[in-house]
């Protein structure tokens, strides 16, 4: 009986332990996951700024890095075709109507044109 009523009592706590975590939440807010409408640009720099800075850089090794922290999870792959060092992918950016041609061979972004572009000119991402 009294082994009944012990397994009983852990068994609750037990739960009750894994179950509340408002004291967690309480002494760690960063327990807490942010909404997406909490989070800003660790950048600072407008998306006019960014592209500035990446069409400045262009053919510059690193500038494809650039291009992955300044638009990650933005980047809809639309297209690949012969150029830089082998092949180059075409990068489409919605919200700014832009697309880019990245060379992954040397991480440069090789081309910035307006608009949705399924293949440059063969000048433009050699």
């Amino acid at each position: 009986m009294k082994l009944a009523s012990s397994l009983l009592t852990g068994v609750a706590l037990a739960g009750m332990l894994t179950v509340w975590d408002v004291p967690l939440k309480a002494v760690n807010p960063l327990l807490t996951e942010a909404s997406a409408a909490e989070m800003k640009d660790v950048t600072g720099l407008t998306a006019s700024k960014k592209i500035d800075l990446i069409t400045k850089n262009k053919g510059v090794f690193g500038s494809g890095d650039q291009l992955r922290r300044f638009f990650f999870g933005d980047l809809e792959p639309i297209g690949i075709q012969p150029g830089g060092a082998g092949m180059v992918v075409n990068f489409y950016n919605k919200a700014n109507n832009l697309t880019f041609s990245y060379c992954s061979t040397y991480d440069v972004v090789v081309a910035v044109k307006k608009g949705k572009i399924e293949k440059f000119a063969p000048a433009e991402v050699k």
